[in-house]
């Protein structure tokens, strides 16, 4: 039967086939031909044994002869499409590879030519994957013809051909493994030239094709597709990234040389733990599990020990899997030639090399777990670099693992790496990474070191070491880490950690840092179970305030120690009158008029506030009084005495805020005034020229009190000239010193009413009529109704006098409705007396 049909068929094609071997046979006349043959062997249903038989026969060397020189494209496809048919059916065709392997090198490779078609070259290279599928081993002889075919195909310009042939890549070496590694190296290249083809499809295909090329092949071409699968690991697309995944993962597990190139693969594996699509994390994990219990069964002899009295960590990051053992142990026995290349990458000038680098260190890390302690050096000098670098994420990643340090590797090893790192010069990295190593510590652990942290960080050379706004954070980072691990532990080193905190509060450039200071020094004090901050500051206040002071008498404005006194006082509320022994005693010495003028404007700035809350701050316990010679003799006279220039004057204006506020919050008695009078009414009379209209102000309020105090003891030169300066003030820019003077005068009068030099001034009170008569018609109205007020009050010394005075002059002034006021009162005043 099957005779039968393989003669019928052989009869009706041999007709189209005459036609073809005919010299002057004409495309169309070829194309029927083919198009007959076609219709013979597809559209009727063969059995496979005829399709072999008729094929082997007549039409294998005459399609190919088609294939291989026709004109025509059409003729070429539909001789091509006739190929494989015959090909896929019936027994393995191995008495075709004669014919057809000559024919894919003639069409595909150089230097015959190529056919130019690109559907025809993938069908092409199409029928190559099927003599590869059907023929498999037989096609060994033909090896090298497959392999310059795959190397011409692989980087054809038609993306479709190149998919293809890395197909029939896969196809060959899994076809013959025992010839294909011989001369497997000869694909890698064009392989890895197409690798970041643009289109993803393509670059799959690669990659697969890659994978089973150094599977089956030769295993040393490992080192030349590393780099360029690594960058696989970056691309765009999630299929990109789990093919490479998959292929590693098989590498690992199937490789013939797996353990030499363990140290490279591992690497690229644990890579995609952190890749954004979870189907390709979830992926590396179970490749990665794969691997580890694999790799226990081979070495399990070794491993015994470890799987039968393997103990857990008693302290491990929350939420965090352990990795089984064999994983673990993979990666500490070759975490000594991974870490070198990683820690380097971490430092890489491309940013997304940076970010998969320190994700990758952090997977090694908690794999290595104690094994970490021998390569402590390498990666704290990493982890310093990696910590000041721009990108967030390699920062947050070289955090969490500096905290695995903290789970794993002993305080006393790495605490006593980091800290011969601040002995150095401490950059915010160090800090950020010593942060991280306590937050990752248990507590119980931590606490024989405790004191030691306080000690290093209260150090002048690390806390004050920057006034950089990063650095402060980073130290105050430090402290919140340590109270938060240590807890109660802290109380053994809260004045060290006050002393960090009020030195980052002091820096000007970290005020708003200032909340986050309150806040923690809050959380020091509900440690150590205190009711708030300012519990701490009376914990502590007498050693801070020597704690500042041990060099005090050789400040100078850049004196970080006055930023902290400034602190210290004014931070410290009501408990600051608890230290004034001390505070007084910094004062006298640093405000001595042959100290830093800069420094004597700072601290008298400082004393301005708190006298101005006198009862909340300095005489909070009712103590400053006792102070208040040494304020007035030692601290404030010696500063009003005229120098040149403007931080002088600056001086003298703050001092005079000092007297004024202690004379405002009337801790300043009548009694008291009296005793300072004679030392501080010159400087306060000489006060009232000063260029700034504040310490003009202030002095003219001052001198107002003083003759309220003790204005009728003065002699006559000191009426003289208190008020010869006072009426100076009435021509002042400022109205407000000259409303402040006119009421100075009144008070002068009154003095000097119950005064025993009123004769003697009679001189001096005609002249004093004169000038206030002047001012009397001044524009602004309420100058006038001041000076009215004054003269009033100075009316009763000579009311004879000042009548005649104002007769004079009433008819020159533009408002004479003050004058005849003032006519009134005095009238007035002489009818009462009668």
């Amino acid at each position: 039967m099957a005779a039968a049909g393989a003669a019928e068929l052989a009869q009706a094609v041999s007709r189209q086939l005459s036609c073809l071997q005919q010299p002057d046979c004409g495309r169309a006349a070829r194309l029927r031909a083919l198009e007959a043959v076609r219709a013979e062997l597809l559209e009727r249903p063969l059995p496979d044994a005829v399709v072999q038989e008729v094929f082997g026969a007549q039409l294998l060397r005459q399609l190919a002869r088609c294939v291989a020189g026709d004109a025509a494209e059409r003729c070429r496809e539909l001789a091509l499409q006739l190929l494989c048919h015959g090909v896929s059916h019936g027994h393995p065709p191995d008495e075709a590879l004669p014919v057809l392997l000559p024919l894919l090198v003639q069409r595909l490779c150089p230097p015959q030519g190529s056919e130019p078609s690109e559907e025809l070259r993938l069908g092409l290279v199409q029928l190559l994957s099927l003599l590869l599928l059907r023929c498999g081993a037989s096609m060994a002889p033909y090896l090298s013809d497959i392999i310059r075919i795959l190397q011409t195909t692989l980087l054809d310009n038609y993306a479709e051909v190149r998919r293809e042939s890395c197909r029939s890549a896969v196809g060959c070496a899994q076809a013959m493994p025992e010839h294909f590694h011989m001369q497997s190296e000869s694909l890698i290249k064009p392989l890895m030239q197409t690798i970041s083809h643009q289109h993803y499809r393509v670059r799959v295909d690669v990659i697969q094709a890659t994978g089973a090329v150094i599977q089956f092949g030769n295993g040393k071409s490992v080192d030349d597709v590393l780099s360029h699968l690594a960058q696989r690991f970056f691309d765009e697309v999630p299929k990109v990234r789990h093919t490479v995944t998959t292929v590693i993962g098989e590498w690992l597990l199937h490789l013939r040389d797996r353990y030499s190139y363990f140290h490279k693969l591992i690497p690229l594996l644990l890579g995609s733990f952190t890749d954004e699509i979870p189907e390709n994390a979830k992926l590396a994990w179970t490749y990665w599990e794969k691997i580890g219990l694999q790799w226990e069964k081979e070495n399990e002899d070794d491993l015994k020990d470890k799987m039968d009295f393997s103990v857990s960590p008693s302290h491990y990051p929350t939420g965090v899997t352990r990795p089984a053992l064999g994983c673990r142990e993979l990666v500490s026995r070759n975490l000594s030639k991974i870490l070198p290349g990683l820690c380097h990458d971490i430092t890489d000038w491309v940013e997304s090399t940076r970010i998969k680098a320190s994700q990758l260190l952090y997977t090694l890390l908690l794999h290595a777990e104690d094994h970490i302690t021998q390569h402590m050096e390498l990666l704290l000098r990493t982890l310093y670099q990696a910590c000041l670098d721009e990108e967030g994420n390699v920062v947050k990643n070289c955090v969490k693992a500096a905290e695995l340090i903290g789970t794993f590797v002993s305080p006393k090893v790495s605490l006593r790496l980091i800290t011969s790192a601040f002995e150095k010069t401490p950059k915010p990295s160090c800090i950020m990474v010593l942060t991280a190593v306590i937050r990752g510590s248990p507590k119980e652990i931590l606490q024989p070191h405790v004191t030691d942290l306080g000690n290093m960080l209260s150090q002048d050379g690390v806390c004050q070491r920057s006034e950089e706004v990063f650095y402060m954070e980073q130290l105050l980072c430090c402290v919140q880490a340590l109270i938060e691990v240590c807890q109660e532990d802290c109380k053994e080193i809260s004045l060290q950690l006050m002393k960090v905190l009020v030195t980052i509060m002091a820096i000007p450039c970290s005020q708003h840092l200032k909340e986050k200071v309150e806040e923690t020094m809050s959380s020091l004090a509900e440690v150590q179970q205190l009711d708030s901050f300012l519990s701490l500051y009376q914990q502590h206040i007498i050693q801070l305030m020597e704690w500042v002071s041990v060099s005090c008498d050789s400040w100078t404005c850049y004196s970080p120690e006055i930023l902290q006194l400034d602190v210290i006082a004014t931070h410290s509320g009501h408990v600051i009158g608890e230290a004034l022994n001390n505070f007084i005693l910094i004062l006298k010495t640093c405000l001595q008029p042959t100290k830093d003028p800069q420094m004597r404007l700072k601290l008298f700035t400082v004393l301005s506030q708190l006298l101005q809350k006198a009862s909340e701050t300095v005489n909070s316990q009712g103590l400053f009084p006792s102070y208040l010679e040494i304020v007035i003799k030692d601290i404030l006279a010696p500063n009003l005495q005229w120098h040149a220039g403007r931080t002088a004057a600056a001086i003298r204006t703050t001092a005079v805020s000092c007297l004024w506020a202690l004379i405002h919050c009337e801790m300043l008695s009548p009694e008291e005034v009296s005793k300072v009078k004679d030392g501080l009414m010159p400087q306060i009379i000489a006060a009232m020229d000063e260029d700034s209209k504040i310490t003009r102000l202030m002095a003219c309020r001052i001198v107002d009190v003083l003759l309220k105090a003790c204005g009728r003891q003065f002699e006559e030169d000191k009426f003289t000239k208190t008020y010869t300066e006072v009426l100076k003030r009435l021509d002042d820019a400022s109205s407000d010193v000259r409303l402040a003077a006119a009421h100075t005068l009144t008070n002068w009068f009154k003095c000097l009413k119950d005064s025993g030099v009123k004769s003697a001034m009679e001189g001096h009170i005609e002249f004093l009529y004169q000038e206030l008569l002047i001012h009397l018609d001044d524009p602004d109205e309420n100058i006038q109704s001041a000076v009215l007020e004054v003269l009033k009050e100075g009316s009763s010394l000579n009311p004879e006098l000042l009548v005649k005075e104002i007769e004079a002059v009433a008819h020159k002034h533009q408002t004479p409705v003050f004058c005849n006021q003032l006519l009134h009162h005095i009238q007035s005043a002489k009818e009462s007396a009668l």
